[in-house]
């Protein structure tokens, strides 16, 4: 450990689960790299992975983006690519697309699909699976409001799955952004993991929850001080 990570590692309190905003701060302060650090929440839930029905994947919008520009595709016909171009689609198409990424094109972050393009999609399976990027109705990328679901994830849309640990990564924003907007974009992707809980997983749900930039150093927040977005 080189000087620099041991001193800010130095300032986290051991064992301590910080309120929502303390860690906020914290993050901040030890996000010292001479780039814009991106600042990540990570929860480890109490879910067993290996059994389907336990499976947790969704998506929430953060109220102030992600500080990053993302790519969408849209894989639709007739009037629903018209609606996806207006809408702000970086590529949009069909059997063209379909064809253009079983040979290798992945220069895209997000693939959004009417339901009608499912079959014909579904055989990207082994290419976009292991990316993370096949559409899914869970995480509501198959869908005929494809112009709504265009502006959202140009906007700040995430989506989000726990890994085969059960933990869930995702980017809440940058550290240049206010302690304010971290937190409510914190709070939303809480909100939107919280609501994904599985009806079979039992005992405590959320079991850890830390907050870190890319270089600093994890701040283990208390579940608690997340706030529930109003019903």
């Amino acid at each position: 450990m080189n000087k620099r990570v041991s001193s800010l590692a130095s300032q986290v309190e051991k064992g301590r689960r910080y309120k929502l905003s303390d860690a906020v701060a914290l993050v901040k302060k030890c996000a010292t790299a001479k780039f814009d650090e991106s600042v990540e929440l990570v929860v480890r839930l109490g879910i067993d992975p290996k059994q389907s029905d336990q499976n947790v994947r969704t998506a929430a919008v953060m109220p102030h983006g992600t500080g990053r520009t993302r790519k969408v595709l849209v894989l639709a016909k007739g009037d629903k690519e018209k609606e996806a171009q207006a809408a702000g689609a970086d590529y949009v198409g069909a059997e063209d697309m379909i064809e253009k990424i079983s040979k290798g094109w992945l220069d895209f972050d997000i693939v959004i699909a009417t339901p009608d393009m499912m079959r014909e999609v579904g055989k990207l399976g082994k290419v976009l699976g292991p990316k993370g990027l096949m559409p899914n109705p869970k995480a509501g990328t198959v869908t005929f409001e494809v112009g709504k679901l265009v502006k959202e994830s140009k906007g700040g849309r995430v989506e989000m799955r726990a890994d085969s640990y059960g933990i869930v990564h995702v980017a809440v924003g940058k550290a240049s952004f206010t302690e304010a907007h971290l937190a409510e974009n914190a709070n939303a992707a809480m909100d939107a993991i919280v609501r994904a809980r599985p009806p079979s997983a039992k005992g405590a749900y959320i079991r850890r929850a830390f907050l870190a930039s890319t270089m600093g150093p994890g701040v283990e927040i208390d579940p608690g001080a997340f706030e529930p977005a109003e019903a």
